[in-house]
């Protein structure tokens, strides 16, 4: 495993991040072991969730939010000084009027949740899960700022977040000497690259770490799933994943992986390291979650980390996804 500064801070990530959505949402606690000791075992120590992710996320009863941190962790005990965690607070968690948001109320309340589900004293990197239009940014930075002086949080960062909405929170956090995000978690592979016109340069310009999410396409690009048939047993399709179904409806990402399996065939990889391999060639991405249900995925995951894709391969990326639109 190859590592990586987080922005402008000392602390470094993994190239290769696990992401636990999966965990008690799709698969159990004792599957959830496996992909963890596997992760351990590729020198993954970037360890990402949220206190949303559970059975909720499909059944819509917020309810049943935070098992992924509960089932995470016991996982990580005798190990939590060799890891960074990473969690993220603003969905719906409870039927209460202010169990969302990133009010001071909240995330007051959401950080000792998640302390407590992940049995911990203390998040490496407490994350917003995406911007709130009802609260003032500043006061959203405030109760960071908040905890990360009490030390119970040691970075904050932003996921789901435009580039203007981060340069603002910047310029509060200036202004007034309070923590400032340090990461961006957007969703960025060869089928969506749209963080590249504006979020890419922006973080390049202001060193802010990029942990990017879906680096696979929802699992599209590990070519499993077929135009026309019913997706694989065990998927995240054959789950009927809400953004994978919308995904699977477009023509045009099937075009995509077609034409780009042969590139991954060159190198003689599968289509899935190949599209590793293209994120992690750009120098502004920090680390690549992978959001994996089986140990095996993770083995694939990072057969060839460390190496890079060669300019004429990003070039001939580049002509297909210009092709395909």
């Amino acid at each position: 495993m190859r590592f990586r500064k987080l922005g402008r801070t000392g602390m470094k990530v993994s190239e290769i991040s696990l992401g636990c959505m999966a965990f008690g949402r799709w698969i159990d606690a004792e599957q959830s072991k496996k992909v963890v000791e596997a992760a351990f075992e590729a020198g993954i120590n970037l360890f990402d969730t949220a206190d949303i992710y559970g059975r909720g996320m499909d059944n819509r009863n917020p309810l049943d939010s935070g098992e992924s941190e509960t089932i995470l962790g016991p996982l990580l005990k005798g190990r939590r000084s060799e890891i960074v965690l990473a969690t993220k607070v603003h969905g719906r968690v409870g039927l209460g009027v202010n169990d969302a948001g990133l009010s001071r109320y909240h995330i007051m309340q959401a950080v000792e949740n998640s302390l407590r589900r992940l049995q911990t004293d203390y998040i490496d990197l407490y994350q917003v899960h995406r911007f709130d239009e009802e609260t003032p940014l500043e006061e959203t930075l405030r109760a960071l700022d908040d905890l990360v002086r009490q030390g119970k949080v040691r970075y904050i960062g932003c996921s789901n977040y435009a580039a203007w909405q981060i340069a603002k929170a910047h310029g509060i956090s200036a202004l007034h000497g309070l923590e400032r995000y340090e990461s961006a978690q957007p969703q960025y592979s060869l089928i969506d690259r749209e963080i590249e016109r504006e979020l890419l340069p922006f973080c390049a310009s202001e060193q802010v770490g990029v942990i990017v999410y879906s680096p696979l396409g929802r699992g599209l690009l590990t070519g499993k799933y077929v135009q026309g048939e019913a997706p694989p047993e065990g998927s995240r399709g054959a789950a009927g994943e809400a953004r994978l179904r919308g995904l699977l409806q477009q023509e045009r990402n099937y075009r995509l992986v077609e034409q780009l399996k042969p590139l991954a065939r060159e190198r003689g990889w599968t289509l899935g390291q190949f599209a590793l391999a293209w994120v992690l060639s750009n120098k502004t991405v920090t680390s690549a979650i992978l959001g994996s249900s089986k140990p095996e995925h993770i083995a694939e995951g990072v057969r060839y980390v460390g190496e890079r894709l060669s300019a004429e391969e990003l070039a001939a990326v580049d002509e297909i996804c210009r092709a395909n639109p």
